[in-house]
């Protein structure tokens, strides 16, 4: 699986502020890097709980097969379309009667092809992620994401050579209930 995000969502000004409150800054100078680290906390997020928090616009290269296949990112919201890709990189829509679609009860997006193509791969492009906005974010989620970025920004002066395998306790702890795991 090869995931790529084509429209980030869009951060809503209330996210930077909740971080600036929790963090005690009140000038704009440092709003650039504090954003980036809201960023890097949703993507790390995502990795900790199996699913992406922010509703995102995104797309996974599969296989070109007729067997179902399950996309990697969860929760999907909606599958817009399947689009064939050629040796050379080019791309070509299929038709909605080429393939199949389904989106199960945890979010779990499923394609199959309908017919035979001449390529080896297929291009699926899908919204996924937990709410539709940072206002709509489940609040210990919202939570854990002001304060692992609020972590990772006391913690930039330190040279730390120790590489932290996972969120901070307080951040792990409000995450773990929205946890999903797979077993493969």
């Amino acid at each position: 699986m090869k995931r790529a995000i084509t429209a980030p969502p869009t951060l809503a000004p209330m996210a930077l502020a909740e971080l600036k409150a929790w963090l005690g800054i009140s000038t704009t100078r440092e709003d650039a890097e504090l954003t980036g680290l809201i960023r890097t906390a949703l993507e790390l997020c995502e990795g900790f709980i199996g699913m992406m928090p922010l509703v995102t616009d995104c797309e996974e290269v599969l296989q070109a097969c007729g067997n179902w296949q399950s996309l990697a990112t969860r929760p999907v919201k909606a599958i817009s379309g399947v689009l064939a890709i050629a040796a050379d990189g080019t791309r070509t829509a299929l038709a909605a009667t080429d393939y199949d679609i389904d989106i199960d009860a945890e979010g779990t997006g499923r394609v199959r092809l309908n017919r035979p193509i001449d390529q080896t791969r297929v291009a699926v492009k899908f919204a996924a992620g937990m709410a539709e906005g940072w206002d709509t974010l489940p609040e210990a989620i919202r939570q854990g994401l002001v304060r692992w970025a609020a972590y990772q920004h006391r913690d930039r002066a330190r040279d730390n050579d120790k590489a932290m395998a996972g969120p901070p306790a307080s951040v792990a702890a409000l995450w773990r209930p929205w946890r999903r795991m797979r077993i493969a």
